[in-house]
């Protein structure tokens, strides 16, 4: 069984259900010992007894000791009201923590109890923003079963922002066999079929001690849970966005490209003042022109136009969403044909930078929709040959390219992507004081087709011919 796959990996001294006043901790030696274990009185009477039974039954030096997968079938969701979640922090029961020294690899980790942390003031994290995160969901499906959405992902966007920062990673394997432990740990966290999911945040930060301007000498990769139900509070219902014009998120050579902590922050203020004034979020524009859609405070953005879907190519100050690269992926198995983004970055003897963006249809590749050449500060079309070739009977094309603010404001549909939001209707956007609307009723009819298909994939609702998921049980 996967549970059984999954704990036997861990460190001999992992807790499995601790007293709750265990002061164990991912960066203190202290390990809680039985025979001193006690159940959490929160857990129903039957369930206590399960648990205590089990660790009269193993020995907790032994490495790989676990319980029996029968008593996984005992284990009761979490007393809370379902219907009222939203997304904020609900504290769960356990944390996964895996240390490893600069130049080093991490070694295997251990589930702690859910808690606070300790850092030296010094920290990389603390003092120069050496941090990455990730975001993906766990969904319960119908027979109890828990299915993961594409955590192999995760993983390499983790590994692709950790040496860009300066940072060791964990390996595929260890991210996703740490997410199932941590998963299966919380499993009774994880929401009911259909009242929402339960949020993985993996952490890689520079814990390690330094003063002077340098990479830490020591990382820790953390894993912690939390249910959540829909990120905004219109739920499916549409979203209103505002278009920021003088602040930017991310610029180009920096590090909008990665899922650095430093990026979020950037987007507080004008997030909050947006909020303040009755909008759902923030979309930004590129900090050059300030004319080119790059996406919106924590997702992307597509946008729907005639018989074409368009979504801002990845080029260094967008972060390539998961979600969003699924989006395309479903878009193709509906036989949408979809056009690839393909960005080359070259750079000459004087350190300018050139960009090439290359828009090639993944069913012609020769031919070329767009070629924009940049150096510097400048970005300048110098072709612009369109003549797609149609292959499917939708005739809707997907596109990876530079998107307009006026190509948005002209758009007949608008849709948001990520991991928190799935897919998100956007119900309005505003321009220097202009309103455009798309419509209060909810979904268009493209959102509405890669919502359903996409969601019903994540929650096994339908068959993964994808290979998307990861199942546990």
């Amino acid at each position: 069984m996967e549970r059984s796959a999954v704990f036997g990996g861990l460190q001999p001294n992992y807790l499995l259900y601790p007293s709750r006043n265990s002061s164990s901790l991912p960066f203190s030696d202290h390990r809680t010992r039985l025979p001193n274990f006690s159940p959490p009185p929160s857990l129903s009477l039957k369930l206590q007894k399960q648990v205590s039974s089990c660790f009269k039954a193993v020995s907790p030096f032994k490495r790989g000791a676990a319980c029996s997968d029968t008593h996984s079938d005992t284990f009761e969701l979490a007393d809370i009201d379902w219907d009222g979640l939203g997304f904020a922090y609900v504290p769960t029961d356990y944390m996964y923590s895996m240390k490893c020294t600069k130049g080093g690899n991490f070694s295997k980790g251990e589930l702690q109890r859910y808690g606070n942390i300790e850092l030296n003031p010094s920290a990389g994290v603390l003092n120069y923003g050496q941090g990455l995160f990730e975001g993906l969901k766990a969904y319960r499906k119908e027979d109890g079963n828990l299915l993961l959405f594409r955590p192999e992902e995760n993983a390499m966007r983790m590994i692709m922002g950790a040496e860009r920062m300066c940072m060791p990673s964990p390996t595929i394997d260890q991210f996703v066999d740490a997410v199932k432990a941590t998963v299966l740990a919380n499993k009774r966290w994880v929401p009911p079929p259909g009242k929402g999911s339960l949020y993985i945040r993996p952490l890689l930060m520079g814990s390690g001690a330094v003063l002077g301007l340098a990479p830490a000498p020591e990382y820790t990769f953390l894993i912690y849970v939390s249910p959540v139900g829909n990120y905004f509070k219109e739920g499916v219902a549409p979203i209103h966005l505002i278009v920021e014009h003088e602040l930017h998120r991310a610029t180009p050579g920096g590090t909008g490209g990665v899922k650095t902590i430093g990026n979020y922050a950037a987007v507080l203020k004008a997030q909050s003042a947006a909020k303040a004034r009755g909008f759902s979020d923030v979309l930004y524009l590129d900090c050059v022109h300030k004319k080119y859609l790059e996406e919106v405070s924590s997702c992307n953005i597509f946008v729907v136009k005639g018989n074409s879907i368009s979504t801002p190519a990845i080029k260094g100050t967008i972060l390539p969403g998961i979600t969003r690269k699924s989006i395309i992926d479903v878009a193709r198995s509906q036989g949408f044909q979809v056009l690839l983004g393909i960005s080359l970055i070259i750079f000459d003897s004087m350190n300018d930078c050139a960009t090439i963006l290359l828009s090639l249809t993944s069913f012609r590749p020769k031919h070329v929709l767009h070629v924009a050449i940049g150096i510097n500060s400048g970005v300048h079309f110098v072709d612009k040959s369109y003549q797609p070739c149609m292959t499917t009977d939708k005739h809707v094309l997907v596109e990876e390219r530079l998107v307009t603010v006026d190509e948005l404001l002209d758009a007949d549909e608008v849709f948001c992507t990520g991991t928190a939001v799935v897919v998100s209707p956007v119900g309005s956007i505003t321009y220097k004081g202009k309103r455009v609307s798309y419509g209060e009723e909810g979904f268009g009819a493209v959102s509405q087709q890669l919502y359903s298909v996409l969601t019903k994939l994540q929650m096994g609702l339908i068959e993964d011919k994808m290979n998307w998921t990861v199942e546990l049980s």
